[in-house]
């Protein structure tokens, strides 16, 4: 029984791949060109085509795709963009899972913490309802299309991903070449949460929640302890050995420089705890910041 995963050649998906197959597990990559390994499957979100051979009887789905929230500046064209590549990709799979005649038992579905929007300083969970902004709006939309495979009977899982830390790309990788030059500062006020999760235990949060089938609905990945982006900015400093600039990046610049993009990802406050991994089991393995980027650098 295959493991489907889409977004394969992601930040994510590789690394959860390699993590499956170490686990003994068989998996199939969807992949938007022609299948070129015996371990991929053709499929094209904006066509709705995908190939239903690859579902029928696998044992579970992982879907990542999606285009990069931070790779460009948020035109129109773009925003659309993003919207659609989540939105009609996730319901492509779930028509597909409800369609097969040995549906997956389990879809695993990205998500973002944005949806809770500017929660402040405030700590919140899976409880806390929906936000405003772009971000919280696009997340709605894409959770309901995955919320779709529930309906029908299929244990769903929303993943609500934090900020991910891996120096192969994402927000840190972004970030650590202006930080190696001494460069890095606090964004706006800099009091604003930041919820981070290692990229190992991303993974390890994954595979706890393909294996314990009494988890399902929303589910943060983020670890229990999140930051101000103050203090993110201080540690990842250090950690790479450089100071941090001791004056921050006016909101109004960043609000200049990189648009709706500064107002809706960077500025906002995310105080997010991961109530629904920490009370099925999962025991992080990095809940500190400091000792997270250690082990990522």
């Amino acid at each position: 029984m295959a493991i489907i995963v889409t977004g394969a050649s992601g930040l994510l998906g590789p690394v959860l791949v390699q993590a499956l197959r170490d686990e003994g597990r068989e998996v199939v990559r969807l992949v938007r060109r022609t299948p070129r390994a015996p371990d991929e499957a053709f499929w094209q979100p904006g066509e709705q085509v995908v190939d239903l051979a690859a579902l029928d009887g696998a044992e579970a789905v992982v879907h990542l795709a999606g285009a990069p929230i931070g790779d460009k500046r948020w035109s129109e064209a773009y925003k659309r963009e993003l919207v659609s590549s989540r939105v009609e990709g996730t319901r492509l799979l779930v028509n597909a899972m409800r369609e097969v005649a040995a549906p997956p038992q389990v879809l695993l579905s990205a998500s973002g913490v944005d949806f809770y929007g500017d929660t402040g300083d405030r700590e919140i969970d899976e409880g806390q309802g929906k936000g405003t902004g772009f971000l919280a709006d696009l997340c709605e939309r894409w959770e309901a299309e995955a919320g779709r495979a529930a309906e029908a009977g299929i244990r769903t899982v929303r993943m609500r991903t934090g900020l991910v830390l891996s120096k192969k790309g994402g927000a840190l990788g972004r970030m650590l070449p202006i930080f190696k030059m001494g460069l890095g500062a606090p964004l706006g006020s800099g009091k604003q949460y930041w919820s981070w999760i290692s990229v190992d235990d991303w993974v390890g949060a994954a595979l706890h929640v393909l294996k314990h089938q009494d988890v399902a609905g929303p589910v943060n990945f983020t670890s229990p302890s999140p930051v101000t982006n103050t203090e993110f900015t201080r540690t990842l400093a250090a950690a790479l050995r450089r100071s941090a600039m001791p004056i921050p990046v006016p909101a109004f610049a960043l609000s200049a420089g990189l648009g709706e993009f500064a107002r809706e990802a960077l500025l906002p406050g995310h105080r997010v705890l991961p109530r629904k991994l920490l009370d099925s089991g999962y025991r992080f393995t990095h809940t500190h910041l400091d000792e997270a980027l250690s082990a990522v650098l």
